[in-house]
C-alpha cells in the first residue's frame, strides 16, 4: 500500500482560523486506512490575490520588513560594480563562469536572450514571496520543502516537478514559486518555473512583471523557447509566465508538441529542476492529462479547508507512482524558534 505522506507543512504569513493543524496532519498521514478519511473543518479562504497577501502578526511581518531592507542595501551594492560585470554576454544555453560561492568545478550561468525584469521588493514581500528573503523566518519552510524533494528524486534521476492541489486557492502557485527560489538559492543547481495553468497564468502577477509571451504562444503561434524564457534578477532561476490564455487547455496540455517540450527542458541540463504550475485535479483535465508527462507530483492541500474525502478523490485521478507527498499549508503556528 502506497504511503501517501506530508512530507512539508507551511506557515503562511496569514494564518487561518478554527482549525487543528495536527488532526489534519494525521489524517493525510494515514489517508489509507478508510476509518480516516474524516472532512478537516471548512472555512472561507480568500480569493483574490490581494487578500491573500496582507500578512498578519507584528512579529513575522517586523521579520520581514528587515529582510526587504537587507535584500535592497545587497541590490544596491550589487548595482554599485563596473558596469561590465553586469553585462549578460552568454546565450541561454551556455553557461559562463562568474563570480560565485560554488565548488570551482561548478560556475553559475548568465543569460543573454532571456527578457530581463527586475523585481519590486516590496511587492514580492507583500506577495508572500517569502524565498527572495534569505533571513525571512518563513523562508525555512521551503528549505526543508526543497530538502525533502532533493532527498526523494535525486536517487530516481527525477527532476520535472509537477505542482498541484486538490482545488482552486490552496496555494499551489505561491508554493511553487517559493520553492523554485529555494531551489535556485542551492550551489550547484538551475531552476525553471512553467506556468502551466493555460486558462490564467497567474506568476507572473505574483511577481509582479508583465510578458506577453508564455507557453500558449509556444504551443499555438509557434514561438521560440528561448523568446518565453524571463530572468527575474534571481541568480540561477529562470520561468515561463504570460502570454496568452486559452480555453481548451487540457488538449493543448496533452498535444505531442508538449510532450516534446517537456522532454526537452528535462534534458537540457543535468543539474536543473524544472516546476510546472498546473490547474487543481479536481473540477478540470488540465492537471490529470499533464501528469504522465512529468516524473513526479507535490499535492498542496490547504489545512482547515479541504476534505480528506475530496483529496482521496485527486489522488487516485493521478499516477500514484509519480506522487512525492502532500504540503499542508497555512499551518497555524505559533510561538515557534528554532535552537541551534
Amino acid at each position: 500500500m502506497t504511503d501517501y505522506s506530508v512530507i512539508s507543512v507551511l506557515n503562511a504569513l496569514n494564518e487561518p482560523n478554527d482549525s487543528d493543524a495536527h488532526n489534519d496532519l494525521n489524517a493525510l498521514n494515514e489517508l489509507n486506512d478508510p476509518n480516516a478519511l474524516n472532512d478537516i473543518n471548512e472555512h472561507n479562504a480568500p480569493n483574490d490575490i490581494n487578500e491573500l497577501n496582507q500578512p498578519h502578526g507584528d512579529c513575522s511581518y517586523m521579520k520581514l520588513k528587515k529582510s526587504i531592507e537587507k535584500a535592497k542595501q545587497q541590490r544596491n551594492e550589487a548595482k554599485k560594480k563596473p558596469t561590465e560585470d553586469a553585462v549578460l554576454t552568454e546565450e541561454i544555453e551556455d553557461f559562463v563562469p562568474e563570480k560565485t560561492t560554488c565548488p570551482p568545478e561548478w560556475a553559475s550561468p548568465v543569460y543573454s536572450e532571456c527578457k530581463t525584469v527586475e523585481l519590486d521588493l516590496d511587492q514580492l514581500a507583500r506577495n508572500r514571496c517569502v524565498s527572495v528573503f534569505s533571513d525571512a523566518p518563513e523562508a525555512e519552510y521551503y528549505k526543508v520543502l526543497r530538502t525533502s524533494i532533493q532527498h526523494r528524486t535525486k536517487e530516481k534521476g527525477w527532476n520535472t516537478i509537477m505542482i498541484t492541489s486538490v482545488q482552486s486557492g490552496e496555494g499551489k502557485t505561491l508554493t511553487s514559486i517559493n520553492l523554485a527560489v529555494s531551489f535556485a538559492k542551492e550551489f550547484n543547481q538551475t531552476v525553471l518555473l512553467v506556468d502551466c495553468d493555460l486558462r490564467r497564468q497567474s506568476i507572473h502577477r505574483y511577481l509582479k512583471f508583465s510578458f506577453d509571451k508564455g507557453i500558449v504562444d509556444y504551443l499555438v503561434n509557434d514561438c521560440q523557447l528561448k523568446d518565453l524564457m524571463v530572468w527575474p534578477g534571481i541568480e540561477k532561476l529562470t520561468l515561463i509566465s504570460g502570454g496568452k490564455t486559452i480555453d481548451n487547455s487540457a488538449e493543448l496540455l496533452g498535444s505531442p508538441k508538449m510532450k516534446a517540450l517537456v522532454q526537452e527542458i528535462k534534458n537540457r541540463y543535468d543539474d536543473r529542476y524544472v516546476i510546472f504550475d498546473t490547474p487543481p485535479v479536481l473540477g478540470l483535465a488540465d492537471a490529470i492529462t499533464f501528469a504522465p508527462l512529468v516524473d513526479c507530483i507535490l499535492m498542496v492541500v490547504e489545512e482547515g479547508r479541504t476534505s480528506i474525502r475530496d483529496v482521496k478523490k485527486a489522488l487516485e485521478m493521478i499516477p500514484s507512482e509519480k506522487f512525492l507527498g502532500f504540503v499542508l499549508n497555512r499551518r497555524k503556528v505559533s510561538g515557534q524558534k528554532y535552537y541551534y
